[in-house]
């Protein structure tokens, strides 16, 4: 029936309106039925709310749970040093199918006030869905941004904020990734770009390499037991950093995009370059990067060669100054791009495959915003794996890879035992037992 704005609210059933009364007053009793969820492959929908125009988020694919009916009155958000990533629940608007829809959002952490006008439209709209009793809708909020911008939190939204553990969340949202949603997690090769990996229970050990603003990589021995064996300060913020200095870009995305256009051999010194063909005694194409960044001097030194021989830097003739100076090398902001996301992604994943190899792990998961579902970035990262195992341990990636922490938040506000298989176990807040468990 329409309502406020011309908008068709939903009628609930008397029982419906029992769920959310509970949901509200006990929102730790709600369970998420996963049962038959999948990932909507289609432009990712708005539900409406009050804001208007750009939100400033980028939305990404939702995962649809037809058989989830409850009320959830609450959101999650993993804020980062670069990007504040949301995660929250819908039921289906305007419409009569059961169920809803987890949303995926990334806002820039520099724009947090946009992401936190974001959450409050959320808030407003389950007010007035609901009624005026859903203000008690609560935020879980990890990452460093959880204790950075916790004041401003509380003050704008005016709702319960509850900080969770970054390393806890992590696993938890890969955890629920790995085991309950299908065509969720991929490995890559040349031949089959996207090769899913059906939802399986048997996940323990393996290695997560989560790529932020820098990197972490912890070891996952079981449900809650995880230790951080290492890192690198090299991640997503230094190529973002570097780029901004050398290219002018913008944004991440600009850069990507940059790199894609790009030829690294303009810039790199390879293999083929030191000697002219292949190294095959020890494994080496010709197009491999024996260094990076590596022409770069050798053509500046050419290039500052040819402006003596041309009078070099004399102010007596300006004439031929410009003529020398036009001599110098020009480097293409696109090459420039490539050859850098090449040197930070082989790092991280040399890294990566010395630290599962001191470890004894075979599985190696990647996730972190740093990778955005970017072809060059999985294919550099899954081309190391490979080439440093001798193809013995392959990289696994997942289609939501940024969202692992705030999946993980979102769940932490969940009873024991929910979904399929078991995702995590109860945490040490005192949690109502669920009286019943979906299974598949």
């Amino acid at each position: 029936m329409p309502g406020e704005n011309g908008r068709m609210q939903r009628r609930y059933p008397m029982e419906r309106k029992a769920s959310i009364d509970q949901t509200i007053l006990s929102p730790g009793t709600v369970s998420i039925n996963v049962k038959g969820a999948f990932i909507v492959d289609e432009q990712p929908s708005r539900p409406p709310t009050p804001s208007d125009g750009d939100d400033g988020a980028q939305h990404d694919t939702e995962i649809r749970l037809p058989n989830h009916e409850a009320v959830v009155s609450h959101v999650a958000l993993d804020i980062g040093g670069s990007l504040a990533k949301l995660v929250y629940f819908s039921h289906e608007p305007d419409s009569k199918d059961l169920g809803g829809r987890l949303h995926f959002l990334k806002f820039e952490t520099d724009r947090i006030d946009q992401c936190l006008d974001f959450v409050k439209g959320l808030q407003d709209e389950f007010c007035r869905q609901n009624g005026s009793r859903s203000g008690k809708m609560s935020i879980m909020a990890t990452g460093g941004g959880a204790y950075k911008f916790y004041d401003d939190m509380k003050r704008i939204l005016g709702v319960e904020v509850l900080r969770e553990d970054e390393m806890d969340c992590l696993i938890i949202g890969l955890d629920f990734f790995i085991r309950e949603i299908p065509r969720e997690v991929f490995t890559y090769s040349d031949d089959d770009p996207m090769h899913f990996e059906a939802p399986r229970a048997d996940i323990y050990p393996y290695l997560l390499v989560n790529i932020g603003s820098g990197v972490s990589m912890i070891k996952v021995s079981g449900q809650r037991q995880f230790e951080r064996i290492g890192g690198t300060s090299l991640g997503g913020g230094t190529l973002w950093g570097l780029l901004s200095l050398l290219t002018g870009a913008r944004t991440f995305d600009d850069m990507l995009k940059m790199a894609e256009a790009g030829d690294n051999a303009a810039v790199d010194m390879l293999v083929g370059d030191i000697y002219g063909a292949d190294y095959n005694k020890i494994g080496l194409k010709s197009t491999a990067i024996a260094s990076s960044f590596g022409k770069v001097f050798k053509m500046k030194r050419q290039g500052e060669n040819q402006a003596e021989d041309h009078g070099g830097l004399s102010q007596d003739n300006r004439e031929e100054d410009n003529d020398a100076s036009s001599s110098q090398p020009q480097f293409r902001k696109e090459d420039i791009s490539r050859s850098l996301l090449y040197a930070v992604s082989n790092n991280i994943g040399q890294i990566a495959y010395l630290q599962s190899e001191k470890h004894n792990l075979e599985r190696i998961y990647f996730g972190g915003s740093f990778i955005r579902g970017h072809r060059q970035t999985i294919q550099t990262l899954s081309y190391a794996i490979n080439f440093w195992s001798k193809g013995e341990k392959k990289a696994y990636f997942l289609r939501h890879e940024g969202y692992l922490g705030s999946v993980g938040a979102f769940l932490k506000r969940q009873p024991k035992n929910w979904g399929r298989r078991n995702s995590f176990e109860e945490y040490p807040r005192e949690r109502p037992t669920i009286t019943h468990r979906e299974v598949e």
